[in-house]
């Protein structure tokens, strides 16, 4: 892990050198959101900019620029730096200082900035303040956690819940032998996936194909034919607009997944309460319901994630020009 961790930082400096020569120049600025930038924001970042980094799928990108346009309407210097990469290559940067703020999931991230040694459960209180001591310990501040999770979903279409009578991920201990697993290429590593559902479930599949997070290469596998068994997201609006069948997890494998912002102690020290404020503000507000809407807006009508972000921010009273 920590090679790993070490190999994919140092592939990620390549990645942000090459984003930063058009995350400045997104839209009209370097600034999220679209509004006129400091000279701070202009270009590659300058000192004492905040630079808003995401995993490589959809909802991610769109809490990225949720959480950096709450800070740019309050009038701190920011950029996002969107589509990084797996957590393998976005939490050590958040480490190592190439980026300052991430919006991570409480679940996942304890299990991998602890390598393992502290396990996750469904209690979110309990998760997040695990979350908060191990992030501590690495110079990293947790702001508050949104009430919005979005958990690993495996998921079946219809025909396939039909054939073989699912309706738990139990239920696929009978037909797995026989099927297809698709997810992201980390799949095979990560414990809450395959081997989560080999240790709980006892699932031994005939295969996995690699395909992406949670994506649209992941579903139109899925509903082809080509995989007979995906890990999607829970707030993955496809999965009834697709008509898929989400599996319940009834051996509660998927620890608490809720959104939570993580950003360098540095940062938080430099800029004071305000700006944790502003985050907490965007956190409060942001429940799973909201945050499934936000990403139809994305996935199935093709909006910008920018622009849903600010559309939202603007509602909430959290945008330029509200006060």
């Amino acid at each position: 892990m920590a090679r790993r961790s070490a190999i994919g930082a140092a592939v990620l400096v390549l990645a942000f050198a090459c984003t930063a020569c058009t995350a400045g120049s997104a839209g009209s600025s370097g600034s999220a959101g679209g509004h006129p930038p400091g000279p701070a924001s202009q270009g590659n970042a300058g000192p004492g900019v905040i630079t808003v980094g995401s995993f490589d799928f959809p909802e991610s990108v769109l809490l990225a620029y949720l959480y950096a346009g709450a800070l740019s309407a309050r009038g701190y210097p920011v950029r996002v730096l969107p589509d990084l990469g797996s957590r393998e290559l976005v939490e050590p940067a958040l480490m190592t200082g190439l980026v300052q703020l991430v919006p991570e999931y409480t679940g996942s991230a304890l299990g991998f900035v602890s390598l393992g040694r502290a396990h996750a459960t469904a209690d979110v209180t309990a998760t997040a303040a695990a979350l908060a001591n191990a992030m501590a310990a690495r110079g990293i501040v947790t702001a508050r956690s949104a009430e919005a999770q979005d958990a690993n979903a495996i998921v079946v279409t219809r025909a396939t819940a039909s054939r073989y009578r699912l309706r738990t991920i139990s239920d696929l201990a009978r037909a797995a032998p026989g099927l297809v697993f698709g997810g992201p290429p980390e799949c095979p590593e990560r414990p809450d996936c395959l081997p989560g559902l080999r240790r709980t479930y006892g699932l031994r599949f005939r295969a996995f194909a690699a395909l992406d997070a949670g994506g649209p290469l992941t579903r139109q596998a899925l509903e082809a034919g080509d995989i007979g068994a995906a890990l999607l997201f829970t707030t993955d609006p496809a999965i009834r607009a697709g008509h898929l069948v989400e599996l319940t997890d009834n051996r509660d494998l998927q620890p608490a997944e809720n959104v939570i912002p993580v950003l360098r102690r540095a940062t938080a020290d430099r800029y004071g309460p305000g700006l944790l404020a502003a985050l907490d503000a965007v956190s409060a507000r942001l429940s799973t319901a909201a945050l499934t809407a936000l990403n139809a807006q994305v996935e199935l009508s093709g909006r910008d994630p920018r622009a849903v972000a600010q559309s939202w921010l603007r509602d909430q009273g959290l945008g330029r020009g509200t006060s």
